[in-house]
């Protein structure tokens, strides 16, 4: 005699293979990423600040009290404008490391996208520029210094803007120095110190000979410097702020441009 076995039907499930995180979620996993480090040892943030403090602590003194309050009120803005532009254009050496090391073709053979390598990066930039920034002000608020905050919370966007595009640029410049580490340095120090002395960080301009002061309007970072002590200072000046935040804006995008047509060539 045969025995029939019903047997229950099979029933087929399909696995949909996982979405892929797309530019902002691949953005996103660099910066954390290039964060990590920062977390992990977070005293590079204050080794970092040596030169600025060095810089308030012996420079600041000298100065002579404005006519609006003291020198700390004009010289502070200056200097968390410069040490953004100092941080900023450093950070090509971190990526010029990285190409030595192999890690970074490792990098350009994986899914993320050559422009999030680039974003994630420049925007990793922000989380130091802001930690910097809240300790000078921790520093010099005791002092003469007076605090205002949602001019400072402006100021820092506008900074924030600035240091993408000048982090973009330093990414650029490493891609195209490869393994020459000398050359990167030589471009570093060579443009760095003409557009802190032409912004007006450590003197003002006023009185410089003509050609000084035409050099120092084509160059942006002055408008950013005016647009930070301005708004420092707690005061909301639309044409100064405005000059600013678009001298940030455009160096930002000139930064992103430069930055990721190196970044998509790079091999």
């Amino acid at each position: 005699m045969t025995t029939l076995i019903e047997t229950a039907p099979v029933r087929r499930t399909t696995v949909e293979a996982p979405t892929p995180p797309g530019f902002l979620g691949d953005t996103w996993n660099v910066m954390v990423r290039e964060l990590k480090p920062v977390f992990r040892e977070p005293a590079s943030v204050l080794f970092a600040m040596v030169q600025p403090l060095v810089f308030l602590g012996l420079f600041a003194p000298l100065l002579p009290d404005v006519g609006n309050g003291s020198a700390l009120q004009w010289f502070v803005p200056g200097i968390v404008a410069m040490t953004v532009l100092m941080g900023a254009s450093f950070t090509g050496a971190n990526l010029m490391q990285e190409i030595m090391s192999g890690s970074h073709e490792r990098l350009l053979v994986s899914p993320l996208s050559r422009s999030s390598l680039l974003v994630g990066r420049a925007l990793k930039e922000v989380v130091p520029m802001l930690m910097q920034t809240a300790i000078i002000v921790a520093v010099v608020t005791p002092f003469s210094f007076e605090l205002h905050l949602g001019g400072i919370l402006v100021g820092v966007t506008i900074l924030a803007l600035f240091s993408v595009g000048i982090g973009s640029l330093s990414f650029a410049l490493a891609l195209a120095s490869k393994d020459q580490d000398w050359l990167f340095w030589t471009v570093q120090q060579t443009v760095i110190f003409p557009l802190l002395l032409l912004g007006g960080v450590l003197l003002p301009l006023e009185g410089a000979p003509r050609w000084l002061q035409v050099a120092s309007d084509l160059n942006p970072l002055a408008y950013v410097v005016e647009a930070e002590r301005a708004l420092f200072a707690g005061s909301y000046p639309a044409d100064t702020i405005g000059a600013g935040l678009l001298a940030a804006a455009v160096t930002a995008a000139l930064g992103l441009t430069v930055g990721l047509k190196a970044m998509r060539s790079s091999s």
